[in-house]
């Protein structure tokens, strides 16, 4: 397997600040991802990549694993457990064997990673025949990226985590930053222990047209100056569809309309929505023509 270098996939350097990453990551992900680039495989893997390596640069403490291990940074713990175990056992006496770890950039698979244990402590983990002591699995670190038209309904999706892929349910109203736990999704333990789990952090992509505060959502919708003189009805777009409102004569710039029910579904509360709060913007009219002006001009005689 080819060793990936998060840090170029990102376009960062290694002593970039989580601030730079983190804008990196969007700036990548908005670009690559497969709503804008459907049937585009290449597109498809390289949002993969931007994703495993945010995944890991993102946290403090795996990019720290990471800058030490390389590629296998989620051994990190078991790397450090058994280098701890082994100075134990030097210190009573078990012998004075000394090792160390070193990444060069390549790949350290399940087998060596099973050979490392088996040249440190041979085929069991204590003398006299006890039995091996036994670890939990590595914790998975995951990231989904979701547009606000996903996450408005409970959906499928498919998620690679390790090499390995899981369906997963997105509940309807999932937050930017939420993380979910999959118990036992994680890592394979070891001599038996359990196995790890997977965490999955939410990401969202920046919404063209609105803003979200908690289970509301926020928009700004041009009127024409006619409409709001006289009066009319708009059609406004909602994440549940298009709906029609009556604009009442001599609505002002700026009147904000609420649309109740409108907003963002309440997480795990089916058939409960935030409210849409839509701010009018009046647009004056451009490249009037002499007969219009000469109207206006009229119009404003009348006016005082």
């Amino acid at each position: 397997m080819e060793f990936i270098d998060y840090y170029k996939v990102l376009g960062v350097s290694k002593n970039a600040t989580q601030d730079e990453i983190k804008k990196a990551y969007r700036k990548l992900a908005r670009k690559y991802h497969p709503d804008v680039n459907p049937g585009d495989k290449e597109a498809e893997l390289k949002f993969k990549q931007i994703n495993e390596a945010n995944e890991v640069l993102s946290n403090p403490e795996n990019r720290k694993k990471y800058d030490q291990y390389g590629k296998d940074w989620k051994h990190a713990e078991e790397f450090e457990k058994a280098r701890q175990s082994q100075r134990s056992r030097a210190g009573s006496g078990w012998g004075g064997t000394h090792f160390t770890y070193e990444h060069h950039g390549g790949d350290f698979s399940e087998a060596d990673f099973s050979d490392f244990f088996e040249s440190i402590f041979g085929h069991a983990y204590s003398r006299g025949g006890q039995r091996r002591r036994s670890f939990r699995g590595q914790d998975y670190q995951a990231e989904l990226t979701l547009t606000l038209e996903e996450a408005y309904t409970d959906h499928k999706r498919t998620i690679e985590v390790n090499g390995k892929k899981l369906r997963i349910t997105v509940p309807a109203g999932i937050k930017d930053g939420q993380t979910i736990k999959l118990k036992g999704h994680g890592g394979p333990g070891v001599e038996g222990g359990p196995n790890g789990d997977l965490y999955i952090t939410f990401r969202f992509i920046p919404h063209p047209l609105y803003t979200r505060k908690g289970n509301d959502l926020y928009m700004t919708h041009t009127i024409d100056l006619y409409t709001s003189l006289l009066g009319g009805k708009i059609k406004i777009p909602t994440l549940s569809g298009t709906v029609q409102v009556t604009i009442k004569p001599e609505t002002p710039n700026g009147h904000k309309i609420r649309l109740k029910g409108k907003g963002y579904p309440v997480y795990k509360k089916p058939g409960q929505y935030g409210d849409l709060y839509v701010t009018l913007q009046v647009e004056l009219p451009k490249n009037l023509s002499p007969q219009e002006k000469e109207l206006f001009e009229k119009l404003r005689d009348l006016r005082k």
